[in-house]
């Protein structure tokens, strides 16, 4: 059965990492209600699954729904069932909550503690407003440094987009590109030298997976087996790379925040609109969907409440402490 719903989750493109965890859900599913088949059960045993992640595995809103997503799509896709309780499973409500977003003088020394390829790929984050799987999996042909554009492509939702390449980076990222060169000509002496490709590209045009427009900007250092296919070929790098970087940048600097990757795209945000740049214009570039999304940036500029006056400083001598 799990077979089958692999089978299913790459027929209709879902990445790795939610057939990954998609399985793992499905998995502690079955194991929680001591192995009995899905077919067996439905609704009341769904909701006492998802109740036990909350009141006794303490997850999130969103963890919560994404194991609801992975029992949906196994009985719906998988298994074929459509049942009425299935339409009145209820989500759990996601919280609302302000990006924490990182000061420019907080970027820069973050950025300052940190250096080779995670410094750039996260100068990159911070400088495109990239997700960090999008930076990660740049393809050479991606990238005009004639134009100053990368052209993101199948992102969040499936769409591509375009976004702005900072003058800073060019000599940086082509140097980059460069050392990928290289190695791909050394992984093709070897024998090696081919790329995972999407969709049906790889029978449709049956050599673009061994050549340079279609390899990582950033690839990895070594020549990994596909989980999909069982092939061996050169991935681009393990996002623990930077996060691990980010995190020892942030205790060196002393940034008492909490920052991730996605922390430098809120700040990229922030930033641009802090700048005076039109709303419609980031949002293009965040590549959401609504300008709704794009909006949660205008509660943490600094003309919202960091920018105002308290009542209580405009008392007099409200900011002397009263005699002893």
């Amino acid at each position: 059965m799990l077979d089958e719903v692999r089978r299913h989750l790459r027929l209709k493109h879902y990445s790795l990492r939610t057939e990954k965890a998609y399985v793992g859900w499905i998995v502690r599913y079955i194991r929680f209600h001591r192995m009995a088949h899905p077919r067996e059960m439905a609704g009341e045993q769904v909701a006492a699954f998802l109740s036990m992640l909350a009141v006794k595995g303490k997850v999130s809103a969103s963890t919560q729904n994404q194991a609801l997503s992975a029992l949906l799509f196994l009985y719906r896709e998988v298994l074929g069932t459509q049942l009425p309780w299935m339409e009145g499973v209820v989500r759990a409500k996601r919280p609302k909550r302000l990006p924490t977003v990182l000061s420019p003088q907080e970027v820069q020394r973050l950025l300052l503690a940190m250096d080779g390829r995670p410094w750039l790929l996260a100068s990159l984050l911070y400088g495109t407003g990239m997700r960090l799987m999008e930076c990660l999996r740049l393809r050479v042909q991606d990238v005009d440094l004639s134009r100053m554009e990368i052209l993101i492509r199948d992102g969040k939702g499936g769409k591509d987009r375009r976004t702005v390449l900072p003058r800073s980076l060019l000599e940086s990222l082509r140097k980059e590109m460069e050392r990928a060169r290289l190695l791909h000509q050394h992984d093709l002496l070897a024998g090696q030298g081919a790329v995972w490709l999407p969709y049906a590209l790889k029978r449709k045009y049956p050599n673009a997976d061994r050549e340079f427009g279609w390899q990582y900007v950033f690839p990895a250092e070594r020549i990994s087996v596909d989980p999909r296919d069982g092939v061996q070929r050169r991935h681009h790098v393990d996002d623990a790379v930077l996060s691990r970087a980010i995190k020892n940048a942030r205790i060196q600097v002393g940034i008492d925040k909490p920052v991730s990757a996605h922390t430098l795209r809120h700040s990229f945000a922030t930033h641009l609109l802090e700048a005076g740049h039109d709303i419609r214009t980031v949002q293009e570039l965040l590549g959401h969907k609504d300008v709704a999304t794009t909006q949660i940036y205008t509660h943490v500029l600094g003309r919202g409440a960091g920018g105002l006056l308290s009542p209580l400083d405009r008392l007099p001598g409200a900011l002397s402490p009263p005699a002893e």
